[in-house]
This record gives structure tokens, C-alpha cells and sequence, in this order.
């Protein structure tokens, strides 16, 4: 299996994942010029923007620990215009990411937030 066909099987343990929790997804790797989203998931009044991260290997940290302040900079700006888009500026936003690693699912919610750009 090559790294793309991994990352969409660890996206799809994600998406389960949050289904499982009461989360309706309503976008999948939703890309612009600016970036990708991986998962964009809805409950009650709020739209949560999901990243998938995931590693065969963690000597070097957590999934999660690779994501840099240029990837949150595009993942914010891609929400943007989903949310633009698709009209739902009435809507509480959140930046989450889901790690996958040895099959072990670690939800971080409010990983990150406009703020922090």
C-alpha cells in the first residue's frame, strides 16, 4: 500500500470515528488553491474541520506534532471558503485533528484556532 491509499484508510477510521460520536460529515479532502481538508463534520451548531494525521512510526512524536503553523495557516484559509460557499457563517467553527496510529484513534479537539496564526 502506498502513502496515499494508507492516508485514505486512516481518513476512513476518522470519518468512523466521529460518526460513532454524533458527528454528521458533510465534507470530505476539500480542496482549493490554498489547500485540502480532510473530514469537515457538522453537530448541533457547530462545524468542526478535521486533519487526519497518522504515522507508522513514533520515535519521532505524534501525528499531530506534524502539523506547522504554514499547514494550520492553509487549513484556516481553505475553512474559509467552505464556509463562504456553502453559507454557514452562522455557524460555531472548530479545528480539530485526529491522530491514527496502530489502528488507536487520539481525538484533539480545538487542536488549533484563528488565533493561533
Amino acid at each position: 500500500m502506498n502513502r496515499r491509499e494508507i492516508g485514505k484508510e486512516k481518513e476512513k477510521v476518522a470519518e468512523e470515528f466521529l460518526k460513532k460520536n454524533g458527528y454528521e460529515i458533510i465534507g470530505k479532502n476539500f480542496s482549493t488553491k490554498f489547500g485540502e481538508i480532510d473530514l469537515i463534520a457538522k453537530k448541533d451548531d457547530l462545524i468542526v474541520f478535521v486533519e487526519v494525521r497518522s504515522k507508522s512510526y513514533s520515535y519521532f512524536g505524534k501525528p499531530f506534532e506534524t502539523i506547522d503553523r504554514k499547514k494550520i495557516k492553509k487549513i484556516v484559509k481553505t475553512a474559509q471558503i467552505f464556509i463562504q460557499k456553502n453559507r454557514l457563517q452562522n455557524y460555531n467553527i472548530r479545528f480539530d485533528v485526529i491522530s491514527v496510529e496502530n489502528n488507536k484513534v487520539e481525538h484533539i479537539p480545538s487542536a488549533f484556532d484563528l488565533d493561533f496564526i
